[in-house]
């Protein structure tokens, strides 16, 4: 790693990573650790540290055939998983939860390891990921109907709540655990089985998941795995097959509409998770501490590689020297490194072209006027990228119109709260927004002004298993987490039956 990190600190760039613990590496299908279908030898997917460029693994890469076969399993095991008790399903999530926090440790180290973010973090994330399956282990046996009298009195109307059938789910690679509980959990809970297809970055850890599963006594066929290299033509050949009732995404606006097309002809029941653009408003009257705090974590968490990072902060002139200093010191604080030494607060992005990106829309923003604040040096073939602050950005450059997805701070100056909110929802994208003030009723207009699916009101984080985690607008269709995110795996069914005779 160079020693050009700009403004901010290094970490010691030799560390060694630890041993990952001993993965399943083929596909699972039907309760089967099974190679591709290919007649030209293994077929494998390599799975690369960003941190270092080094292989970590190789995993089996999916064909057109094991799709199928997937389709295939998922379909069987259906047909009994669906008929098991509430209970029964209640219990081996519970019991998941439990097994995974016993090696949280373990599932960390691999998450550091195929997407680089900080121990600490991924720690977190296993925390995160596993409150997913406790919270919809206390779900599955809460799902209910109704009952009512028909308004004439002649009859009795019950709704009742019956799986819809058999998933496919696709995972990104910014977290990949909780983006997988956040998704098992609730279609296991509804009845549904599931062919996971993890994002190709990060399949390590989807795969160390559904060994934990088998574990705990998930049944063969209700949990399949497919890691690829050829995503489009897999999961094209999964939508195309009638028996595929529900598809669950979560990754970029782009693909997602794409998604939607494919599943158009199914007429699948869909959830979409899709990119954001998120504000991060600095009213005058806000406490700019709290406010730096929470811009810290907002932008910062997974570096800035997250769908609810703030994107754009739009702070008004009258408290935007102050915030921007205390922002900027934050920032150069920071440690940039391998995510194993216990100093970084920083790691690699996932990618040089990730990282590309990044710096080519900050290089946007400076030549259209954009002052740097905060700079970092960029190596030719790293992956490491420390944080940027800029100020003075044109509302209307790539960078505010696209999602960084990473470590970069954009400025926006504002000189009211109507013109803060006015800015703050011209995008397409509505999935979070953020609020920062000591006036309850400005944080409230704020709240119900904001085109987005979630608000965090003086705060810089909310995602929560327990919440309802999705957006509007081309930022998505349907909810995650909270009793919201069981129902996107359920169909409603209307019986009508005679009134009784008295």
């Amino acid at each position: 790693m160079s020693s050009d990190i700009g403004e901010t600190r290094l970490a010691d760039p030799v560390v060694r990573r630890p041993r990952l613990p001993a993965i399943r590496t083929q596909l699972l299908i039907g309760g089967e650790w099974r190679e591709p279908t290919t007649t030209a030898g293994r077929s494998v997917l390599t799975v690369f540290d960003p941190a270092t460029g080094e292989s970590l693994a190789e995993v089996a890469d999916a064909t057109v055939d094991d799709a199928d076969a997937a389709v295939d399993a998922v379909s069987v095991a259906f047909g009994t998983w669906s008929r098991t008790s509430p209970r029964y399903r209640a219990d081996l999530l519970r019991a998941a939860f439990d097994r995974l926090m016993e090696r949280a440790h373990e599932f960390a180290t691999v998450i550091t390891s195929e997407m680089g973010k900080p121990l600490a973090e991924s720690l977190a994330e296993v925390r995160y990921g596993g409150e997913f399956l406790r919270w919809f282990a206390e779900e599955t046996v809460r799902t209910s109907g109704t009952t009512r009298t028909a308004p004439d009195g002649a009859a009795v109307h019950m709704t009742i709540r019956q799986p819809v059938g058999p998933a496919l789910l696709i995972t990104p690679w910014n977290f990949p655990l909780a983006m997988v509980t956040r998704k098992i959990a609730p279609a296991l809970a509804a009845g549904c089985t599931v062919v996971v297809k993890p994002a190709e970055e990060t399949p390590l850890t989807a795969l160390l998941f559904a060994e934990l599963l088998e574990t705990v006594g998930v049944p063969p066929g209700v949990v399949n795995v497919l890691t690829t290299s050829r995503p489009a033509p897999v999961v094209s050949r999964i939508l195309d097959d009638r028996r595929i009732r529900k598809l669950s995404f979560t990754g970029s606006t782009g693909v997602g509409r794409a998604l939607l097309a494919a599943s158009a002809t199914g007429v699948l029941r869909t959830s979409m998770e899709l990119g954001g653009n998120a504000p991060f408003i600095v009213f005058d009257d806000a406490d700019i501490e709290s406010a730096v705090e929470g811009a810290v974590i907002a932008k910062l968490r997974n570096g800035g590689q997250s769908c609810v990072a703030a994107n754009r902060f739009i702070v008004d002139r009258r408290v935007a020297d102050e915030f921007l200093a205390r922002f900027a010191d934050r920032l150069r604080a920071q440690v940039v490194g391998s995510g194993f030494d216990p100093a970084t607060t920083l790691g690699p992005m996932i990618s040089v072209k990730q990282r590309d990106r990044a710096a080519e829309l900050v290089r946007s923003a400076v030549a259209g006027g954009a002052s740097t604040v905060v700079a970092s040096g960029i190596e030719d073939d790293s992956t490491f990228l420390g944080p940027i602050l800029l100020d003075n950005v044109d509302r209307r450059g790539a960078i505010a119109e696209q999602e960084i997805f990473g470590p970069v701070a954009p400025v926006y100056r504002v000189d009211s709260e109507e013109e803060a909110l006015d800015v703050a929802s011209n995008t397409e994208a509505g999935l979070v927004g953020f609020a920062y003030s000591r006036d309850a009723a400005r944080l409230m207009r704020a709240a119900t002004a904001l085109e987005c699916g979630m608000v965090g009101l003086n705060r810089g984080l909310v995602s929560d298993a327990s919440a309802p985690f999705g957006g509007i607008k081309q930022s998505g269709l349907g909810r995650e987490g909270s009793e919201a995110g069981t129902h996107e795996y359920l169909e409603t069914k209307y019986i009508s039956h005679p009134f009784p005779a008295v």
